[in-house]
């Protein structure tokens, strides 16, 4: 029986050569490479899914990689689609799809840049949110140590009261 989810699985892996499935009703994944995410993308936003309502990042440490995932909300379809896709962690750099979702994609990936370091390119403010007074710092990357952050930045290796932190 050819459901939606088929109809739209098939279209863009015809278009687009990606991996996808669909996970139960209503709800698919696709996997892309990077190079081709703001076109995946937009042909998504053309095709109905108008409203993107969350990004986030896997931090794989072992791997070197982030994974950046998109979900994506048709509610014409009444479908929700993941989108996947994997970037460098020493150079976690991918385009921007704030031209596509504008405000919505910007405040998201905003906090993903503040977070781990993301740089999308094309952002037009990837200004702290959060962290203001902190630079070149990324306090959800798995590497990150916060107890070492805390020992240098508020504590005093003389004050006796604080050497309890250094021990």
């Amino acid at each position: 029986m050819d459901t939606k989810e088929t109809e739209i699985l098939g279209e863009i892996k015809s278009k687009f050569k990606v991996d996808g499935r669909i996970r139960r009703g209503q709800r698919m994944w696709i996997s892309t490479d990077k190079n081709k995410l703001m076109d995946v993308c937009t042909w998504l936003k053309d095709r109905g899914f108008i409203h993107l309502s969350a990004v986030s990042v896997t931090d794989w440490l072992d791997e070197g990689i982030y994974e950046l995932t998109y979900h994506l909300w048709s509610y014409d379809d009444n479908i929700l689609v993941t989108v996947k896709t994997k970037i460098d962690r020493d150079n976690p750099a991918v385009n921007s799809v704030e031209p596509i979702w504008e405000e919505s994609a910007q405040i998201h990936e905003r906090e993903l840049h503040e977070l781990f370091g993301v740089k999308f390119k094309g952002n037009s403010d990837l200004s702290p949110l959060f962290l203001e007074d902190q630079k070149d710092m990324h306090p959800f990357r798995k590497d990150f140590d916060w107890r070492e952050y805390v020992r240098e930045k508020f504590y005093n290796k003389e004050n006796k009261r604080e050497t309890i932190y250094y021990d």
